[in-house]
C-alpha cells in the first residue's frame, strides 16, 4: 500500500485542490494536506467512515458516487482521486467522463482480475480472494471486475489519455516488468486525463 500512495503523491502538485471519491477514513487527504498543503475534500457513501474522517478532520460530503459528480462542477479541482472505487460504480464510464468534467486530470486505481494468483483461484473453481481484494464473493462491493487491458481499452474508446501508469504487486511494491502487468500486476495507479 505505502508504493501507491508514494505514486499518488508524486502526482499531486504542492497546493492542488483535490477532490476524492471515495475516500474512506480521509486519512489519505489528511496526509496529503499536512505534506502538500493541498485543500481536500472526501466523498463518502460509508456513514462510518464519514465519522472517522470528521474525526481526522477531513471536510467530506455524504454522496454516493453512481448519482453523479456534477454538482461538484465549476469547483475548480485540480485533480480527483478515486483510489480502489471504480470497479465499485454501477456505470464506471460515465463516472470517468464526469470526473474529468470537474477535475484537470484523476487518479484511478483498480484491482487487476488479471492477476495470475486471481486466474488461478478461478480455475480451482473459487472467487479469489487475495491481500487486494481480501473479501469473499458475497460480501465484496466490486461489481464491475476488470483487468489492467480491460481498463486501458475503457480509456481508449472512450478518449481518455493514460498521462502516466504504474503497476504494483500484492504486497504494493512496483512490478519492474510492465510488459507482462496484466499478469503480474495485482494492482494498476493511472494518471488520466482528457485527450
Amino acid at each position: 500500500m505505502m508504493d501507491r500512495h508514494y505514486q499518488i503523491d508524486r502526482w499531486i502538485p504542492d497546493g492542488s485542490k483535490i477532490l476524492d471519491l471515495g475516500c474512506g477514513d480521509g486519512s489519505f487527504l489528511k496526509d496529503l494536506s499536512e505534506k502538500k498543503e493541498i485543500t481536500g475534500f472526501g466523498v463518502e457513501n460509508d456513514f462510518e467512515k464519514i465519522n472517522l474522517c470528521i474525526k481526522n478532520g477531513v471536510s467530506v460530503l455524504h454522496h454516493d458516487i453512481d448519482d453523479g459528480v456534477k454538482e461538484f462542477s465549476g469547483m475548480d479541482f485540480d485533480i480527483t482521486i478515486m483510489a480502489s472505487s471504480i470497479q465499485c460504480v454501477r456505470n464506471p464510464k460515465r463516472v470517468l467522463k464526469d470526473i474529468l468534467k470537474v477535475s484537470k486530470r484523476c487518479i484511478i486505481t483498480i484491482p487487476n482480475f488479471g492477476y495470475w494468483k486471481i486466474r488461478f483461484g478461478l480455475f480451482n473453481g473459487r472467487m479469489p480472494i487475495s491481500k487486494r481484494l481480501p473479501n469473499k464473493w458475497y460480501e465484496t462491493k466490486n461489481i464491475h471486475l476488470c483487468t489492467i487491458k480491460d481498463f486501458e481499452e475503457l480509456c481508449l474508446n472512450n478518449e481518455l489519455k493514460i498521462i502516466e501508469k504504474h503497476f504494483l504487486n500484492e504486497d504494493g511494491e512496483s512490478i519492474k516488468n510492465t510488459f507482462l502487468a496484466n499478469l503480474f500486476a495485482a494492482e494498476g495507479v493511472y494518471l488520466v486525463g482528457s485527450r
